[in-house]
């Protein structure tokens, strides 16, 4: 009786945890090794912000701290992207995961650079911080909240606490995005067509990585301009102004033919 009686008495002063509610190494070990460097399928946007962005384990994310530092920073990856844990952090109160390397982690030479056959290319410095950059994405941090000590918890159960959020399920990285899409989307990514009025990350899931980047700037107006395809064969020719396609064009190499905003075959 005397040690039911200490038991309940240490388990009600502050600052003390039972050693059965305590999270030991191994669950810590369990929790890096099963959160590290996966990869999962935003179901939203992803802010890029300088602090780690608040999830509450029991009701989500901060709206407002989100909508606060996408306007401030604008978004580190955009709803249907594929994003990384890139680092594990177990704090006494929460998890925090790094993604995609953190703030600064996705930043590269090449974010900044205008590429171009001519002898003319050149980095432009104007365009750091001008939004997502689909070759070198910013990252960013999730912190997970729970407001006490951290009790045992498994990788899986982080995973399925952040399903409002991310996807780690990479059997359906892409269906969970085309399937939000308008059945005229649908067909074209599922049938590899680029069409006018996709974003990037359509016109990825349709046709790909493309093989060559250029941006040009034309009557003041930018447009990007992304190829596809090598010789002998077809080239797909997408125009980009903002993030939008506003042109499509398909040219067969050595046959002179070509196509606008060609239809998905039925």
């Amino acid at each position: 009786m005397r040690a039911f009686a200490a038991l309940a008495i240490l388990s009600l002063l502050p600052g003390v945890c039972l050693a059965g509610n305590k999270l030991t190494f191994d669950d810590r070990v369990e929790l890096t090794r099963g959160l590290m460097a996966e990869y999962g399928v935003l179901k939203q946007g992803l802010p890029h912000a300088k602090s780690a962005l608040a999830f509450d384990a029991a009701s989500g994310i901060d709206k407002n701290q989100w909508a606060k530092a996408a306007m401030e920073d604008g978004l580190a990856a955009r709803p249907g992207a594929t994003v990384q844990v890139t680092k594990v952090e177990i704090g006494e109160d929460r998890i925090v995961l790094q993604i995609d390397g953190g703030y600064n982690g996705g930043r590269k030479w090449y974010r900044n650079a205008t590429i171009a056959a001519g002898p003319s290319s050149s980095p432009d410095p104007t365009r750091i911080g001008d939004g997502v950059d689909d070759n070198a994405p910013f990252g960013t941090s999730i912190a997970i909240l729970f407001h006490k000590p951290l009790e045992p918890i498994k990788s899986a159960d982080i995973k399925k606490m952040l399903a409002p959020l991310l996807d780690f399920d990479k059997h359906s990285v892409t269906e969970i995005y085309v399937d939000t899409l308008s059945p005229e989307l649908q067909a074209a990514v599922k049938t590899n067509h680029a069409l006018v009025g996709m974003d990037r990350e359509q016109v990825k899931l349709a046709l790909g990585i493309p093989a060559h980047k250029e941006r040009q700037t034309e009557d003041g107006v930018e447009l990007e301009y992304w190829t596809y395809g090598e010789a002998p064969g077809k080239f797909t020719f997408v125009t980009f102004k903002g993030d939008k396609a506003i042109a499509v064009k398909e040219e067969y190499a050595g046959l002179g033919t070509q196509v606008n905003d060609p239809p998905p075959p039925k």
